[in-house]
Formats: C-alpha cells, structure tokens, sequence
C-alpha cells in the first residue's frame, strides 16, 4: 500500500494526456439538468476506451487520482451554480487507503470552491469486486464528507443485488440494457417496476441512463422515474457543458403510473 501511495507522491506525469466530457442528468419532473457525469475523453475527442488502453497496475491509482482533480477543476470553472451535482467515476481496485486517497478530492474542491454535497461518486458492478469490506470503508469515508454514492449499470452483471444490499448507496443507475426496449417489452416493464419499488423501500433514489427515445422516456417516467441520462437529450461535450433537449412528452399523471403497475 504505502509503495502505490509514494508512487502517486513521486511528480512523475502520466504518460498520456486526458481530459473531461460532461453528459447532463436530467431532472424531468422540473426541466432541469440536475447534474453531469464527468467521462474520460482524450484530449482530441478519443474514446474512452483508448484511454482507459493505457491504464495499468503501475499508473491505476495515479490515474484514478488525477481524474478526480481534472474532473472537479473543470466542474469548477463550468457549473453556473452551487446546485449542479458532478458525477464522478472511481476505481474501487485502486483505493488503497480511503482516508488518504479522498485527499486530493477534498484539496481540489476547496481550491475551486466545490461543495462536498455537489459531487457523487459512481462505481460500477461490471468491476471485479477484490474486497467488499474494503468497499463499504470506502462509502463510508465517502459519505463522512458529505458525498453521494451511485451503483452504475445496475442490472448488468450478476451482483447487483448483492452489492445494492451491501453498499445501500444513495443512488442506483439502471443500466441501458434494461431500458433499451422498455416501451414495448411487458418482461422489463416488470422488472424495472420491481427495481423502483425496492430502491424506495431502501431509501435509494434511482436514474434511467442511456434512454435514446421518447418512448423509453415515457415509459420510465410512468414507472415513477425522476432522473434521466441520455442521447435522448444530448451527446457529451468535450471539456464542456452540452446544450440539453427537453422532451415535451412527459407521462407524470397518475393514471400513467397505475398503467404501468398494471401492465
């Protein structure tokens, strides 16, 4: 452990350049972006991919450091005001020691003027799990300071409930699979129902991401669905905040949600 902390002290530079995309959640009840996802992007628009290509056990935590600090400077020269939420992708593989590796977030959101209560941290269950226990120390040295906690790609592995009963963030993200189709597929309709309905019981808010049509929109807005990601209302901006489409087609009444219940 000390070796990868000294290594992230050590100055050496990554050996490639990065920097941010910002891809809008949507509050839809309100007409309002409610925050951004930051995204790893090269600095001429490469996929993340090809970033995510160069990162190995020598540059992991350094790298998962450094997004941290990029993302939040950036937020911070970007977000109009102190209401706006920045998501922010983490490798739960590469904390080593939770208290120590929140350090730079924290120095980077005092030097910007970043509330604590503004940033959310996203890890996926597509990522191998090592440590459970070592993840909960996480979450919970998270929350000490006052940041949210998000399950990204909720559905998509094997262990989401598994990890939604261990970690209970504040936030779970539905993955696009489940809602890709959703409109016309009674089979997910029930499923995502299922979902809302225990999230609510545990106290977890839920976000659609990847919804690419109205119809995915209108039917996760019947189902009680709030919060939206998706190309549905723009594509990321690279180093920049993306102008965002809101649909007019909104199924909020309640006859649309006792719809969607009964189907």
């Amino acid at each position: 452990m000390k070796r990868e902390c000294q290594a992230c002290r050590d100055g050496k530079p990554l050996p490639f350049e990065f920097t941010m995309a910002f891809h809008p959640i949507v509050d839809v009840s309100r007409g309002t972006v409610w925050g951004y996802e930051a995204l790893v992007r090269g600095t001429e628009g490469q996929g993340a991919g090809q970033i995510l290509s160069m990162v190995d056990e020598s540059n992991r935590y350094k790298f998962d450091q450094a997004c941290r600090v990029k993302a939040i400077e950036l937020a911070g020269q970007l977000f109009q005001d102190a209401e706006t939420r920045l998501s922010i992708n983490f490798m739960p593989n590469a904390v080593y020691e939770p208290a120590a590796c929140i350090r730079a977030t924290l120095d980077a959101a005092r030097r910007v003027g970043f509330a604590h209560r503004q940033i959310m941290f996203e890890f996926t269950e597509n990522e191998r799990m090592t440590d459970v226990a070592h993840v909960q120390r996480i979450i919970a040295e998270y929350r000490k300071h006052g940041f949210a906690t998000a399950l990204d790609d909720f559905g998509a592995g094997y262990a989401g409930l598994n990890l939604l009963a261990s970690f209970q963030p504040d936030f779970i993200k539905l993955d696009m699979e489940l809602i890709r189709g959703i409109a016309t597929s009674p089979a997910r309709q029930t499923i995502v129902a299922s979902v809302i309905m225990m999230a609510r019981q545990l106290g977890v808010a839920v976000i659609a991401e990847g919804v690419e049509t109205e119809a995915e929109m209108t039917t996760l807005r019947a189902a009680g669905i709030q919060l939206f990601q998706g190309y549905l209302f723009c594509r990321p901006a690279l180093a920049g905040l993306p102008a965002v489409r809101f649909p007019v087609i909104f199924a909020s009444s309640a006859e649309a949600v006792a719809q969607f219940y009964a189907a």
